[in-house]
């Protein structure tokens, strides 16, 4: 006879105390799953043979099992606790220059840990915990031989803008493995050399956390979101190292604004305060404003609908502000003005305002060059025809579903798959309505998605 198998007491006991049925907990396991672009049938067997020791969740499953018990009993559940075996994503390497070089390196040889990598709430608090100082100490103790001048900086700075700009009209699938492998094998080494001046040195950690920046965002762009998120804390260890300040409350942002397009808002009103405490007085009006509008997409995400509109109005009163050059790392989201449109726009749909939505979509479209920014031009459209459609004017949201589905053709992102899939089941309401262009429109939605 087959040995009985033993009960997993430790996931058992976990998910008691989180207070949740077995069906409910597949249903979160699926979601992360959604997130991080895996599509999973976990079902509540799945959970009770988990639960009964019967099995255990294979690939990436026992992470999105850990994250989902994590948000369910709100603190930090690991792997090991639940009697799954160690964590297959290891904490970030103290070392931020080693760190980034392994992401870029691993991210070239398609290495399995990276892939694997999922996102987590508990990660976007990192930077709250993070100790700058004692960092700092330990990359500044090292000796170094080779000299770095302002000819190797300006290379790596190029070399981002270039993809930046490709990045916005082709999507996050096209030059990924190349910036990530001049990222390892280029630029992070380059952080080891020796600078003339302390000047020098804050440059080539700002150029370097910019690109690693990039990377995150092209795996963002492409729903890798654990990938993603690796890099946006690596660059955020980076950027306390060239401006502590301005530079590391620009990061913190990165991560709060990944969250929040996640659905997932913990941690992310902190965060932000954190990066206006560190930020206000030492950025720019525009930045700053950029800082205030993620603000208010926090509290709008938490319900705190009251912060959120004082955080809306700050960001405006910012954005008149003329008091200086936007430095490089908040100008690569774009012109200010339309990013705020943007985020504004967000902020009003989670307060259920779909005419100023509509309002501050259109006002956003006029702000954003359509040729350099193809793909947030084809996002917005996708967003304009969800308002259009929310005050119940088919014919209007068709004709802006249409004008996305128009842009985003030969694009490599997973933002716009989703745009699209999003639009389906209105399109099937629709079509039964006889609404004219939704059969076409339905028909090249199938076509982008096959």
């Amino acid at each position: 006879m087959p040995a009985p198998n033993n009960p997993n007491s430790r996931l058992r006991d976990t998910i008691n105390a989180a207070g949740c049925t077995f069906e409910a907990l597949a249903k979160d396991v699926r979601r992360i799953a959604a997130e991080n672009g895996d599509l999973l049938q976990t079902n509540k067997s799945a959970i009770s043979h988990w639960a009964n020791g019967a099995r255990a969740p294979s690939g990436r499953t026992g992470q999105y099992l850990a994250e989902a018990l994590s948000r369910r009993v709100g603190r930090v559940v690991t792997q090991t606790e639940l009697g799954l075996g160690g964590d297959a994503e290891s904490p970030p390497d103290t070392d931020p220059v080693t760190t980034v070089t392994d992401l870029g390196r691993a991210d070239v040889e398609r290495r399995r840990f990276l892939a694997i990598a999922a996102f987590t709430t508990a990660g976007v608090a990192m930077p709250l915990l993070h100790d700058h100082e004692a960092t700092s100490r330990m990359l500044r103790a090292r000796t170094a031989r080779s000299l770095v001048g302002s000819d190797d900086i300006d290379v790596v700075r190029q070399i981002t803008a270039a993809f930046s700009a490709a990045d916005e009209r082709l999507g996050g699938g096209h030059g990924l493995t190349t910036v990530t492998a001049y990222l390892a094998d280029t630029a992070a080494p380059m952080l080891r050399g020796r600078f003339p001046s302390e000047l020098l040195r804050q440059a080539a950690f700002g150029a370097v956390a910019e690109l690693a920046y990039l990377a995150g965002w092209k795996h963002h762009d492409l729903g890798h979101e654990g990938a993603a998120q690796r890099y946006y804390q690596v660059g955020y260890q980076l950027a306390c190292e060239a401006d502590p300040h301005g530079h590391a409350a620009w990061m913190m942002r990165a991560l709060a604004h990944q969250a929040l397009s996640l659905k997932q808002p913990h941690h992310c009103v902190d965060l932000v305060e954190g990066a206006l405490t560190r930020g206000l007085g030492r950025v720019d009006g525009q930045t700053e404003a950029l800082l205030h509008i993620t603000h208010a997409r926090a509290y709008a995400a938490t319900g705190e609908n009251p912060s959120a509109a004082r955080a809306l109005l700050a960001a405006e009163d910012a954005l008149l502000r003329d008091d200086g050059p936007q430095p490089s790392f908040s100008r690569v989201s774009g012109p200010a003005a339309g990013t705020v449109a943007s985020h504004t726009a967000r902020t009003l749909t989670d307060l259920a305002d779909h005419i100023g939505t509509e309002q501050q979509h259109r006002d956003a479209l006029t702000r954003w060059d359509p040729e350099k920014y193809k793909r947030v031009h084809a996002l917005t459209h996708a967003d304009l025809g969800d308002s259009l459609a929310a005050q119940a004017r088919a014919d209007e949201a068709v004709a802006a579903w249409t004008q996305a589905l128009v842009l985003m053709e030969g694009m490599t992102s997973d933002r716009t798959r989703k745009a699209i899939s999003s639009i389906r089941s209105t399109l099937a309401v629709y079509q039964r309505r006889r609404v004219p262009g939704a059969a076409e429109l339905a028909r090249r939605a199938r076509e982008a998605l096959a």
